[in-house]
């Protein structure tokens, strides 16, 4: 037990070091966007690669994939309900902001830390389905709702398409229900980073 809370107390620290850190203006404006960059596009690929290769995975878990979709198409449209007398633009808002979970970059360093690799395949099965909400389609539907009102598969498709970690996710995803493992030196590389 000492050794979760100590674990837990040890992320704890690690978040307000950055919000500390932001606050004496250690980190600039634009370190945001390379920070980012860094996490969404090499480590947290890296972090998928190096905890799904070598697992057999259940198709079941697709489960998981599904219930996070129609968890975010629920959000959806009680974001759509609790902005209905509001304008297109804030009911655009608020249907493109609600649905989101912060599993990336905040939850699997937690699942990993915990639960290891079987935590984080679980958590990344829910974050695909939650990925086709976050990273198109919550898009896509409020974009419909704020310009021309046609609702764009097309543009879900395509901001899916650029979003490096989901296209590792679901990559990963389909190489561990085909039983396909990726070389050693792939998965030694993904591991360090």
């Amino acid at each position: 037990m000492f050794d979760v809370l100590t674990r837990a107390g040890c992320f704890i620290a690690i978040i307000i070091i950055g919000y500390v850190l932001r606050k004496v203006n250690f980190f600039k404006e634009g370190d945001f966007a390379v920070l980012s960059k860094i996490t969404l596009k090499i480590t947290l690929p890296a972090a998928f690669i190096s905890n799904f290769s070598g697992k057999e995975l259940d198709p079941s878990m697709l489960s998981f994939t599904l219930m996070a979709f129609g968890a975010g198409v629920l959000y959806m449209v009680l974001g759509y309900v609790i902005s209905l007398r509001k304008s297109r633009d804030e009911q655009a808002f608020t249907i493109l902001n609600l649905p989101g979970y912060n599993i990336g970059n905040f939850t699997i360093p937690f699942v990993q830390s915990f639960l290891g690799p079987v935590g984080v395949i679980t958590t990344s099965f829910f974050d695909a389905g939650n990925a086709f909400i976050c990273l198109g389609g919550a898009f896509g539907v409020a974009s419909s709702i704020k310009g021309s009102g046609k609702f764009s598969i097309k543009r879900i498709v395509k901001a899916l398409s650029k979003s490096v970690a989901f296209l590792t996710c679901v990559t990963m995803m389909i190489l561990g229900l085909l039983g396909i493992t990726l070389p050693a030196p792939v998965i030694e590389l993904a591991e360090i980073v």
